[in-house]
């Protein structure tokens, strides 16, 4: 299959002020520029460049200064020649996150604040709803105490969630999961076989990316953006071009970047994709956690019946991380695919822990209601301090969500998470959330902590960025266990 193909003129946009702010030879500001652009996960690795010809004309440079800048990116290792198929882009070796000990166990000892893990305490309320379930257990343990399915309680509660948010649902086509994560590689085992195109975004939740390649899964990144969202243009053409069995989003409050994708966007990918036969898989863990203006429906709400978009969702968010539970709402027919496939894995969810989130789902409204002013508090707090402190940074107000995904200007992004872990401060590095590494540009910041931990944070990041002095050491941070 060949690459996915980056127009000129698409290219062109990206390089809009590509010789601003340097005296450099043109080939070499353009090769600065493009370098940039990988680096930052804007063009994904993978995607080819231009034809020398064709870019040049967009640009209005010469062809030779475009042929000089793609030799210069090729000795460096961003771009390697493929016949038939011209420069496709490529990350150097040490660009690229590679597991470790401390990545993949995501363990950290001492008294270290380790904000890897965007999550909440649990919300008020939580106790109460343990007393309730467990006067259900007494029912529960008539019976054999698991299967595939879950609760019929639960499901019907998430069915009628979905219902309350303009998604009619049936509990029919609801089944509950150990958390999102459970669900997304249960999706990923029935839905891609190996060699399949499975599109993703980039920057994407470095666990789902991980679950899609471990079944082997080609991975198609495309890109988005704090501030603009998704690229339209590279969403439709990577649908076309590659055709992937699966499309995994995060169409509300994208993790990590924030932004919720434009209704435009959203027929855009539902359009396509059922023209080429892509089962989009729509992850709304962080979903619901809006702090500013009004959710759009669910993105299956213009599919109702499941046929060709699956939902992902989760208590942990909402509720609390050590509730672990998770639900895919997707067609039945997909669902009894699932439920054949998944006695490989588990035989079943926790019986208690599903009589405790059925309690829970029906007063998620009310949960959300507290839960917003919380959060824009520590929003407000941290994207404040941030720019006050470091005004070089840019530094996003996400709309809602648990984090900001701040840029940094300068691929120092590992290096300074280990300059802010020597103070105690563990944080993932931008490349950690890059489908092939990547984003060294980014990093990003929590803002659930204690207001204690706000002031740490920024004062640790603070010394850390003056001792990094924006220059990047060449390290590569691990510290993932991301969620």
């Amino acid at each position: 299959m060949p690459p996915v193909l980056i127009s000129a003129r698409a290219a062109s946009l990206l390089l809009t002020d590509w010789r601003a702010g340097t005296d450099a030879p043109a080939y070499e500001a353009l090769a600065d520029a493009l370098r940039v652009l990988v680096i930052d996960g804007r063009v994904a690795q993978g995607v080819r460049l231009p034809a020398e010809r064709g870019l040049a004309a967009a640009l209005g440079v010469s062809r030779t200064t475009v042929a000089n800048a793609y030799a210069r990116l090729r000795s460096d290792g961003f771009l390697v020649s493929v016949r038939g198929s011209g420069s496709v882009v490529h990350l150097p070796r040490d660009l690229v996150g590679r597991p470790d000990p401390e990545r993949l166990g995501g363990v950290v000892e001492g008294d270290l604040l380790d904000l890897r893990k965007a999550a909440l305490h649990a919300a008020p309320g939580i106790d109460e709803a343990v007393e309730r379930a467990v006067r259900h257990v007494p029912a529960a343990l008539a019976g054999i105490g698991y299967d595939t399915v879950g609760d019929p309680g639960l499901r019907a509660a998430i069915a009628e969630r979905y219902t309350e948010r303009g998604l009619p649902t049936e509990p029919a086509q609801v089944i509950v999961t150990i958390g999102a994560q459970h669900a997304i590689a249960l999706l990923a085992r029935v839905l891609v076989r190996r060699g399949d195109a499975v599109l993703v975004e980039s920057p994407t939740y470095p666990h789902a990316h991980e679950a899609f390649r471990e079944v082997g899964g080609r991975l198609v990144g495309v890109p988005v953006d704090a501030h603009r969202g998704w690229d339209a243009a590279a969403l439709e053409t990577a649908l076309r071009r590659t055709a992937p069995s699966v499309a995994y989003v995060m169409p509300e409050l994208h993790n990590p970047t924030g932004a919720t994708m434009a209704a435009s966007t959203r027929a855009t990918l539902l359009s396509v994709a059922a023209s080429v036969g892509t089962t989009v898989i729509a992850d709304e863990t962080m979903g619901e956690l809006r702090i500013d203006g009004e959710p759009p429906p669910p993105l299956a709400a213009a599919d109702p019946s499941g046929a060709s978009v699956v939902m992902i969702g989760s208590a942990a968010k909402v509720f609390w991380g050590g509730l672990r539970i998770g639900w895919i709402r997707a067609h039945p027919a997909l669902l009894q695919r699932l439920l054949l496939a998944r006695p490989t894995g588990d035989l079943g969810t926790p019986v208690l822990d599903q009589l405790v989130v059925r309690e829970l789902v029906p007063r998620t409204a009310a949960v959300l209601e507290a839960r917003r002013a919380s959060l824009r508090e520590g929003r407000d707090a941290v994207v404040g301090a941030l720019r006050a402190r470091l005004p070089e940074w840019d530094v996003p107000a996400p709309a809602g969500g648990l984090t900001t995904w701040v840029g940094l200007g300068r691929p120092v992004s590992s290096a300074l998470v280990l300059a802010a872990r020597a103070e105690g401060v563990v944080l993932a590095s931008g490349w950690v959330f890059g489908p092939d590494g990547g984003f060294e540009r980014f990093l990003r910041v929590p803002f659930t902590m204690a207001p204690a931990d706000r002031g740490r944070l920024v004062d640790v990041l603070s010394r850390a960025w003056e001792r990094v002095g924006g220059e990047s050491t060449g390290v590569r941070g691990s510290l993932a266990a991301v969620v």
